[in-house]
This record gives C-alpha cells, sequence and structure tokens, in this order.
C-alpha cells in the first residue's frame, strides 16, 4: 500500500484527523488565551496588542496558513471519513474502546462538524475578513478589533450564533480530543482515564472563555 492509498483508507483518513485535530486544539487554546485579554478591562489595549502581534508578525503568519489547511484536510477527511463509515456500517470516528454503545455526540461528529464550520464561516466574515482586508501581509493598518466585537455582540442574533457554535464545539471536542489520542494508539487503561479526564476539563474550560466572551460585551460586563 502506498502513501495516496493510505491515506484514502479508513485508518489512514483516522489518522489525518487525529494529527490535524490536535494541531487544532493546540490552536483553540492559544485562541481561547488571546480571547481571553478582554478581560482585562482596560479598553481593549491588552486584546488589540495580541491581535497586532498575531496579525503583524510573519511567523504567526505563516501558521496562520497552515491552520487553513490542516483545517482544509480535517473538513474534508471528516466527510469522506463519514460517507465511507455510512456505506459500510457504523464505524466511530476513533479506534473503539469495547465498550457497549456510545454517546449521541460520538455518533454525531458529522452534525457538529458542520455546524462548527458554519459558525466558523460566520466568524471568519465578522472579524478575520475584514481585519485581513485592511491589512498588509506584514505592515497595514488593521481595524480595532476590540471595538469590532463590541460592535457585532450589542446584537443578539451574532451573540445566539455564536453560543450555539460554542455548544456544538463542546460537543465535538468532549468526543474529538480522546479520539484523536485513542487512534494514535493511547487507548490501553493506564492513559485512557487520565486523556478522558484531560479532554473533559479542556473542553469545557475553552468552550467557557468562548462562551462567555459575546455576553460580556453584550450585557456590558467590560467596557
Amino acid at each position: 500500500m502506498n502513501w495516496s492509498q493510505f491515506f484514502k483508507s479508513a485508518v489512514g483518513r483516522k489518522i489525518t484527523m487525529s494529527l490535524t485535530g490536535i494541531f487544532l486544539i493546540l490552536f483553540l487554546l492559544l485562541h481561547a488565551g488571546l480571547n481571553a485579554c478582554i478581560w482585562a478591562n482596560d479598553g481593549g489595549a491588552m486584546f488589540n496588542a495580541g491581535a497586532h502581534f498575531m496579525g503583524s508578525t510573519i511567523i504567526p503568519r505563516v501558521l496562520e496558513v497552515g491552520l487553513f489547511v490542516f483545517f482544509i484536510i480535517h473538513v474534508v477527511q471528516g466527510i469522506k471519513l463519514t460517507i465511507q463509515n455510512r456505506s459500510k456500517r457504523s464505524v466511530g470516528y476513533a479506534v473503539p474502546m469495547g465498550n457497549n454503545g456510545s454517546k449521541w455526540y460520538s455518533r454525531s461528529m458529522g452534525l457538529l462538524g458542520s455546524l462548527i464550520l458554519i459558525f466558523i464561516v460566520v466568524h471568519l466574515a465578522h472579524f478575520w475578513f475584514p481585519n485581513r482586508s485592511n491589512q498588509g501581509f506584514l505592515l497595514g493598518e488593521e481595524i480595532n478589533l476590540y471595538e469590532k466585537m463590541k460592535e457585532v455582540f450589542s446584537h443578539i442574533a451574532p451573540v445566539i450564533i455564536y453560543e450555539l457554535g460554542v455548544i456544538a464545539l463542546f460537543w465535538h471536542l468532549l468526543h474529538g480530543f480522546q479520539s484523536a489520542f485513542r487512534t494514535l494508539g493511547l487507548s490501553n487503561h493506564r492513559y485512557i482515564g487520565l486523556i478522558k479526564g484531560l479532554g473533559f476539563w479542556y473542553s469545557l474550560i475553552i468552550c467557557l472563555a468562548f462562551f462567555f466572551m459575546p455576553l460580556s460585551f453584550h450585557f456590558g460586563w467590560i467596557q
């Protein structure tokens, strides 16, 4: 079996999903950390400084390209894996652990992923595209993202969309985190409890940070 055949197989797609998923998990940690700067309640000074660094420095911009590539691969392989599994039999997203049955969110990764994709498109339209269109590759005048967030989240519709997207993200991560590591072989009893616990707290903390961000702007908890 050559590399092309391997990555078209169910096992190859699961490994690709796992590796790209872990990269996206690390990105979410960074993204949530940057967003948490809004709670400095300093008029957005700390947040805008971090956003400026991420948008005007070469290494983050290069990593940004890798992020989009990995995200697209993750989505495409997820769709293909879902279609492949349904055409044969009901096979989970990751290596089975021998337990009876599965959680509903484990069986709904395709649906949750589709909802997250819609959420990300809305997110990019609100913030990423307006900022990058006003900014050169390395130099330029980026918009005040803090003020942009205040303006967007002053309306209830974007707040509801974001909250629904974050809820979908939580359930997606709750299964995807442990599934990614199990697919890579960390499925024995020595590690699985640690991975499941770490996955739960990671998913909860990250999603709570994203969940309260729109609410903080909408209800004026920060200025």
